[in-house]
């Protein structure tokens, strides 16, 4: 007799949490160590200098950035929204230009458009690797738009040969953020490396990370040294030698510095990257091999002539083909001691903030003004693919960090395992929830 659903009271696969994600160890400690031994916890000053481009360690780090990742620059910050910004800032994105973009990412993919008085003009996602669709990016050029900003979502790249194509002919910028997908591979490249711009994260759920940290990259040196006036309150140096960019435009400095601190754990970090994600990337394949035929469950699909990372294992769901919906799932799932969830995040344009159209002011700026001369939409169904994978078809898996192990993806397997196999028991809580949403309805 098969053993019964803990949701029904039966004993769970899983009895303990599983551990926090841990990618630090005592190179990274004795590294910190060095650092507040030396007494230089920031290495930057706000004045023309080798100091306005950082620290000892800040410096480092993006020479040893730029050398893994095989591009001629990398500007470090202290956030990947921080990058956005920069590379938005950079691109002369401004009052009115648009920006096609994916509703399937973090909510500051978008904002750093806003931020510029830019226009996010949604795109729809591809089925199957969750990331901009080039057919849907060519239905939304408007002779507004200055920019394209895929995200490489969960882990691997977009379709940058068709996504760079399609900039190169309407002449766009071509934006990537790669916060999710440092260190994967697409046509022998990496990730972040095809666009004009591409953002890299190194927050502390980032496959490696120092807390917090982003770094922007690039090929051509006018973008790297506007993004890095941008960084450091560029706007005092613009007549100094060596840093006047050719336009004024968007050199509205900020305060993006990284710390000595973040810096040197960093650098120890990206030496571990290759094993990092070679640990991740183990896990996922253990649980892709395990769960692959099971009835309902679709397996992270991975581009052609591309690697994936695996921030996430992102399974689709059918419910046709399993029986029940994937809210019950999911709960079932749950309950046998499996953090899974099902979605991963809300279409951005749903929010209230585009919804009703107020981001800066009262008055609807920048979606409102004589700044802009078009007309964007933002309502349920513009982008179709994206709405359906968050609402009905989407289940996110973020087991794959170390310290864990493979025992730990066998206890994901077997409680998914466990659940499909007895789905038919589930099927009296779908008759529940109908039967109470129906009494809700009477008067």
């Amino acid at each position: 007799m098969p053993a019964e659903l803990a949701i029904f009271g039966g004993v769970p696969v899983r009895d303990r949490r599983f551990p926090q994600a841990v990618t630090t160890g005592k190179e990274e400690l004795d590294a910190v160590i060095e650092v507040m031994q030396s007494g230089l916890l920031s290495g930057f000053v706000g004045s023309p200098g080798p100091e306005f481009l950082g620290g000892p360690r800040v410096q480092q780090l993006e020479r040893e950035w730029s050398r893994y990742f095989e591009v001629p620059f990398a500007v470090s910050c202290n956030s990947a929204t921080s990058a956005l910004v920069m590379a938005v800032a950079a691109c002369e994105i401004g009052p009115g230009d648009e920006v096609i973009l994916s509703p399937y990412t973090m909510s500051a993919t978008a904002t750093a458009v806003l931020f510029y008085g830019g226009i996010p003009v949604f795109a729809d996602i591809e089925p199957d690797y969750f990331c901009l669709d080039p057919k849907s990016v060519r239905s939304r050029i408007t002779p507004r738009t200055k920019a394209i900003l895929t995200t490489d979502i969960h882990g691997q790249s977009s379709a940058m040969k068709e996504l760079r194509a399609i900039a190169t002919e309407n002449d766009l910028w071509l934006i990537s953020d790669s916060a999710q997908s440092a260190g994967a591979k697409y046509l022998g490249r990496y990730a972040g490396t095809f666009s004009d711009i591409g953002i890299f994260s190194l927050n502390r759920h980032k496959n490696i990370q120092c807390g917090e940290g982003g770094i922007a990259v690039c090929t051509d040196p006018e973008l790297a040294l506007r993004m890095r006036l941008i960084r450091n309150h560029g706007e005092n140096l613009t007549e100094s030698p060596g840093f006047a960019p050719k336009s004024l435009v968007n050199i509205l400095g900020m305060n993006f510095r990284m710390t000595e601190i973040e810096a040197s754990i960093a650098l120890e970090q990206l030496k571990k990257i290759d094993l990092i994600n070679g640990k991740r990337v183990e896990l996922a394949e253990f649980l892709n091999r395990n769960l692959n035929d099971l009835p309902g469950l679709t397996m992270p699909a991975i581009r052609q002539s591309a690697t994936h990372i695996f921030y996430m294992q992102a399974m689709l769901f059918d419910q046709e083909a399993a029986g029940i919906s994937r809210a019950t799932f999911v709960k079932a799932i749950n309950a046998e001691g499996i953090p899974i969830r099902g979605g991963y995040l809300r279409p951005l344009y749903l929010e209230p903030l585009y919804q009703k159209q107020i981001a800066i002011g009262e008055f609807g700026y920048p979606f409102v003004g004589s700044h802009y001369a078009g007309s964007v939409n933002y309502r349920k169904g513009l982008c179709p693919v994206a709405e359906d994978l968050f609402e009905r078809r989407t289940i996110i898996n973020p087991l794959l960090f170390p310290p864990l192990t493979l025992d730990d993806m066998r206890s994901i397997s077997d409680a998914i395992t466990k659940v499909v196999e007895n789905r038919a028991r589930l099927e009296v809580l779908e008759e529940e929830n109908v039967s109470s949403h129906s009494s809700a309805g009477r008067v």
